[in-house]
């Protein structure tokens, strides 16, 4: 399929595969975590199961929405280098471009989320190739998601630096808040409305749901690891979490797509190289 969303997921991702240090920085900081979150998990005990494999899809998603978020920053790039000023001018629809975007940033945070998973064998996950490539999809499902929400962030911005400070504004909480890290039932209970509003606790929840086989689990047992939460009188499994989170990127996608196409980008400046 030649198209402009084709050709821009392609560049994108050859553009990646050549920014070996952000590859290192990424597998780098998601072991980091999973060194010194591990001592946290144990010190859970029967809360979380499995210590090993609950660490490890947590740290994967938080990867994942990471990535999804900043590689928004590559369009603010080839905005200022002028790249992406080159095509918008272009008789080509701006929503295939901003469809580009977001297809880069699925399929990137999601290859950077298998990897983060397959790391997870030398710190005790066990997984099958079912529930693997089940992983996988919903790897890709979040990568969509968190993809859309970065774009529309980026528009917001219109400027690199502008962008990475919306980023860590936006990020810190929902990502310290979401139970990647530390179990939800481990937090005081005046935050536990916070964490049913954010979306990476959905998110969380239902990654670890498939990447540990707990399909055979027992309601008791789910709501105990913080995979399944009380709400409302309700308890909201993660399937439905999966949907919520699902249906937000739905809404971003749209939001993300209107503004792409309606922004003005005229103002950023182009940085031009200087020719001997």
């Amino acid at each position: 399929m030649n198209s402009p969303v084709m050709a821009l997921l392609a560049r994108n991702l050859l553009k990646f595969g050549r920014d070996r240090m952000r590859l290192f920085m990424t597998l780098f900081m998601s072991g980091l975590f999973l060194f010194a979150f591990s001592f946290v998990t144990r010190g859970a005990g029967p809360l979380v199961g499995t210590p090993g494999g609950y660490l490890v899809s947590g740290v994967a998603v938080m990867t994942v929405f990471q990535t999804a978020l900043n590689s928004s920053m590559s369009m603010l790039e080839d905005l200022s280098g002028g790249f992406l000023k080159e095509i918008l001018v272009a008789p080509v629809p701006r929503w295939q471009v901003a469809a580009g975007q977001i297809l880069s940033s699925m399929a990137i945070s999601a290859l950077q989320g298998a990897v983060v998973l397959a790391m997870g064998f030398f710190v005790g996950l066990r997984i099958d190739l079912l529930h693997g490539l089940l992983a996988f999809l919903v790897l890709l499902g979040m990568g969509a998601s968190f993809g859309a929400i970065g774009l529309y962030l980026a528009t917001v911005a219109k400027e690199s630096a502008n962008f990475q400070l919306l980023v860590v504004l936006v990020s810190l909480p929902l990502t310290f808040l979401s139970g990647a890290y530390i179990p939800a039932g481990m937090m005081p209970r005046f935050l536990l409305p916070v964490v049913w509003l954010n979306p990476l606790t959905w998110a969380t929840a239902s990654f670890r749901y498939v990447a540990l086989g707990l399909e055979h689990a027992s309601s008791s047992d789910l709501l105990r690891a913080g995979i399944s939460f009380p709400v409302g009188g309700a308890v909201v499994g993660p399937l439905a979490g999966m949907g919520i989170v699902l249906a937000l990127g739905g809404a971003f996608l749209l939001l993300s797509v209107e503004r792409f196409s309606r922004a003005d980008f005229s103002r950023i400046k182009i940085f031009k190289r200087h020719h001997r």
